[in-house]
């Protein structure tokens, strides 16, 4: 059987009831710690990813630093921090591998859309971090020139709904990414969206495990990579890899490491 290629999991959770969990309408997902992870993920040929916090993290850090150590090289972290953050503790979890900075429009647990600009560039200028948006893509219209403005930002999940896809290419257009995760959450073909997305923009698509799948209606499968491949054709090593190891700046530019976590 051929080695899987390469995948940059763009979106992935750890929960580690070693550290706080907030509820979050009810909702404490199950353990899903760094050594569940590798298991789960031991056949897919990943390489590398994004570990997110989710809105039942609120603004711990904690797990997150935690997980990135356990990880290991090629994993970083996408965190949620009050608007007042300082600029010191900004550039401190830079330096331990954070790349970007969340908001959960959806669900909560992050800081509110009145702080997205000004928080989103003043991670971008002290450390290089990117915005990354949880959103339902029907509600990106009120925000888009907003979202577009901003030094560099993604949008989770295909952003969830066909109805929006056009408000998000539209985005596309203009720079934003957007992660190719969480197929059994969305309200969409997820093969035709992100055939969408590839054609505005080949460099935009970036995919992901979003394991465990908190709350989905189905978990991810690994036949949801199939889809990926059906979707991505030419593009499928940019999409599996190289977009997201490029935009959360691992390894050097076109590197595409051969062995597996």
């Amino acid at each position: 059987m051929n080695a899987p290629r390469p995948l940059f999991d763009a979106h992935l959770h750890i929960v580690d009831t070693r550290f706080p969990l907030v509820a979050n309408g009810g909702y404490l997902p199950a353990e899903f710690t760094a050594e569940h992870y590798r298991r789960r993920v031991a056949d897919l040929g990943v390489v590398g990813g994004a570990v997110v916090s989710g809105s039942f993290q609120a603004f711990d850090q904690g797990y997150l630093l935690d997980a990135l150590e356990r990880l290991g090289p090629g994993f970083v972290g996408v965190t949620q921090i009050p608007h007042d953050t300082p600029d010191a503790r900004i550039a401190e979890l830079a330096a331990k591998g954070v790349r970007a900075v969340r908001f959960n429009l959806r669900r909560g647990g992050s800081e509110g859309a009145e702080h997205l600009e000004a928080l989103a560039r003043r991670v971008h200028a002290v450390a290089g971090m990117h915005t990354e948006l949880y959103v339902d893509a029907r509600d990106l219209g009120r925000i888009a020139d907003t979202v577009a403005a901003l030094p560099a930002v993604s949008v989770d999940h295909l952003g969830l709904h066909a109805d929006g896809l056009p408000d998000l290419l539209r985005l596309v257009e203009r720079g934003v990414r957007v992660k190719a995760t969480g197929f059994g959450r969305v309200d969409l073909d997820p093969v035709a969206a992100m055939r969408a997305v590839l054609e505005v923009d080949p460099s935009a698509l970036m995919a992901g495990t979003d394991l465990p799948s908190t709350r989905a209606r189905r978990p991810f499968e690994d036949t949801d990579l199939d889809l990926v491949s059906r979707a991505a054709g030419e593009h499928l090593d940019a999409v599996l890899h190289d977009n997201a190891a490029a935009f959360y700046r691992v390894g050097s530019p076109g590197e595409r490491p051969s062995r597996p976590l």
